[in-house]
């Protein structure tokens, strides 16, 4: 007998993120990467894919939980919910290919000329930086993907899946993204982001500070901000009016490698009077890239671990952890974050345009709960239910709007400590909130 979502199941979409991710935009995806089914069945790949982009909209929530969230506005389709283990298998027979290409047909840049802290002189600004989610520990993840040890070898955490992203400064949305493990380096990652940062400005922090990397981004026609250790670019070339100087650059610290030279600009300056702080760049041309504007600018690094903290913290939920035994549903799950993210972003870019103001005034777990509740509702089945939605959802900004973003106003200390239940370090305290007067760059011209 078959099942009652046979014939029906492809009705399933995602609410107000379908706007993006279209049936016409998966049935692609699919078709590109041969997952097509051979016969009709209760969960076929389109269903599975904007079943899997809703793990990761409810992620808190289990297989049953999020598929009648899905169905739930559908009488025919709520009345008899497919077992877990029917899903399980579906998400098997689809991979994480499908959700990979979804991801990059989807993605891009979202943030309209002219947007508050997405261009600096012309150049969209961006950013690359990296972080880890947990994933069960089973045998299959540990070896694919690695996990702290202690110094004996042994395990003491759960294993982590590694992502680097190149985001927009000023939307926040993901343009690009490779998945590793601990075991994978973040410069390996990173490195193929390059061709997606074409005509970018885009800001690193000194981990990323390797010939490899440069010569990837600069390669591609990017533009790149690193920030650079001590030692790193020694040799001068020549002192430029501003106070910054070329030098001669023959490794970034990695291999010990001197085969491939650079020549770089770099800017030294101090934020009150605190450490010195090293900016290497592309951008030779101190009357075009001025070195103060440069040195003000790098703090948009930031933007990229507030894009990371958004999926991390309030999409995934507070150190949760992933729910994927096997690798390839590891990497199926991420992907499908990923995306979920990116259309959040463009829900939030949207709305943010629609009233001139700055993207980040607009509160993302505000927008993420009425997408979920756009897919419990099923109100956006039709092209103009999805339009009545949105226009909605944009009339809410008094509610939506949390004002002007402030800067940071207390030093990054940790608050936390990483082992619940041991005893606090000597000497340690609690960091309270206070208030401090605006940060005062200075410029170090070198003297040579």
């Amino acid at each position: 007998m078959l099942h009652s979502w046979v014939g029906l199941s492809d009705q399933v979409r995602l609410g107000v993120l379908t706007q993006w991710v279209t049936p016409e935009l998966v049935d692609e995806a699919i078709g590109d990467c041969g997952r097509q089914g051979k016969r009709p069945g209760a969960l076929p790949a389109r269903t599975m894919v904007y079943f899997v982009l809703g793990l990761a909209l409810f992620h808190q929530d289990s297989y049953d939980d999020v598929a009648e969230n899905l169905v739930s506005a559908m009488p025919s389709l709520a009345a008899e919910i497919p077992n877990k283990s029917s899903f399980a298998r579906a998400r098997q027979r689809l991979g994480a290919e499908v959700l990979e290409t979804v991801f990059h047909r989807v993605v891009g840049s979202i943030a309209p000329d002219g947007s508050t802290g997405s261009f600096w002189r012309g150049m969209r600004v961006a950013a690359v930086d990296g972080f880890f989610m947990d994933t069960p520990d089973t045998v299959a993840n540990r070896e694919a993907f690695g996990g702290p040890t202690a110094p004996d070898g042994s395990p003491v955490a759960f294993p982590q899946a590694r992502v680097v992203t190149l985001s927009e400064a000023g939307s926040h949305a993901v343009v690009d993204a490779r998945i590793g493990g601990l075991n994978c380096g973040e410069l390996e990652l990173a490195t193929p982001l390059a061709d997606a940062a074409r005509d970018m400005l885009v800001i690193m922090d000194r981990n990323f500070a390797v010939l490899d990397v440069w010569q990837a981004f600069t390669g591609a026609g990017a533009h790149l901000l690193i920030r650079a250790k001590t030692p790193v670019a020694r040799t001068v070339v020549e002192q430029l009016p501003d106070g910054s100087y070329l030098a001669r650059v023959t490794s970034l610290g990695r291999n010990g490698t001197k085969t491939r030279r650079v020549v770089v600009r770099v800017i030294e300056y101090q934020v009150d009077d605190g450490e010195t702080i090293r900016l290497l760049t592309d951008l030779l041309d101190p009357q075009t890239a001025p070195a103060g504007e440069l040195a003000e600018l790098y703090h948009q690094r930031w933007e990229a671990e507030l894009s990371n903290r958004q999926i991390k913290t309030y999409q995934r939920g507070p150190q949760e952890i992933l729910r994927s035994a096997t690798p390839d549903l590891v990497r199926q799950e991420i992907w499908a974050h990923l995306t979920v993210h990116h259309c959040l972003s463009r829900v939030i870019v949207d709305i943010a345009g629609q009233h001139r103001i700055d993207p980040d005034r607009i509160s993302f777990v505000k927008v993420l709960k009425a997408a979920r509740r756009s897919v419990i509702q099923h109100s956006t089945s039709t092209p103009r239910k999805l339009q009545q939605f949105l226009a909605k959802l944009a009339a809410k900004l008094s509610k939506l709007d949390i004002g002007p973003r402030r800067d940071r106003e207390v030093d990054r200390l940790v608050k936390r400590l990483k082992l619940k239940y041991a005893d606090p370090p000597k000497g340690w305290r609690r960091q309270p909130t206070r208030r401090i007067q605006p940060k005062i760059i200075r410029l170090l011209p070198r003297l040579v």
